[in-house]
């Protein structure tokens, strides 16, 4: 049975209390956009910028700095795309969506954990449930099993819901904002 995580998000953030400190692990502005509008007011936010299958490292800069657009500051944990690529060996054939792709959700998600753990966040979630091309209750699943890892609450969420896609590209558009045509791996790039 599938669950409602936009449903949960909503129930979850009025049992916090006060205006907790958020790791809010970001994958680009465009996704980011519509996801900052919609939880700013609730949480005390840290954008923590970590994505080594972002290729090549021109687009990794670009998609950095596209945030200055939004007036947000990322915290940039570098550029180390040999870190993606070992991670996925073996699996570079595989379709968008699958091990390969979980696998990158799963290692920048637990970064996004460790961050927080070691400098005392209370809470951690992600801009990828944003994208209509990333299995929402993937990334919930991912999320619950690394709070319990890290001991920092994950706040459940499937962004894309109450339009949460479409605006993002509405505010992208006004702002300016490239939106790039790819996740961010070459192996998901379309070949000319």
């Amino acid at each position: 049975m599938k669950i409602d995580y936009n449903k949960l998000m909503h129930e979850e953030i009025t049992s916090f209390g006060g205006k907790p400190k958020l790791v809010l692990h970001c994958c680009c502005a465009p996704c980011s956009s519509a996801v900052i509008e919609k939880i700013s007011q609730y949480f005390d936010i840290t954008y923590l910028f970590y994505n080594p299958n972002i290729y090549p490292q021109a687009e990794f800069d670009l998609r950095k700095n596209e945030f200055l657009k939004l007036g947000v500051k990322v915290v940039d944990l570098g550029y180390n795309h040999n870190e993606f690529l070992h991670l996925v060996l073996g699996k570079e054939q595989e379709k968008e969506g699958g091990s390969r792709c979980q696998l990158c959700i799963a290692q920048r998600m637990e970064m996004a954990f460790k961050y927080a753990a070691e400098n005392n966040y209370d809470v951690v979630t992600t801009t990828l449930s944003i994208s209509p091309h990333k299995d929402a209750q993937f990334i919930n699943k991912t999320g619950e099993a690394l709070q319990n890892k890290y001991g920092v609450k994950f706040l459940h969420a499937d962004f894309k819901k109450e339009d949460g896609y479409l605006n993002s590209i509405k505010i992208c558009k006004n702002l300016g904002i490239y939106r790039q045509d790819y996740c961010g791996c070459e192996f998901s790039r379309k070949k000319d």
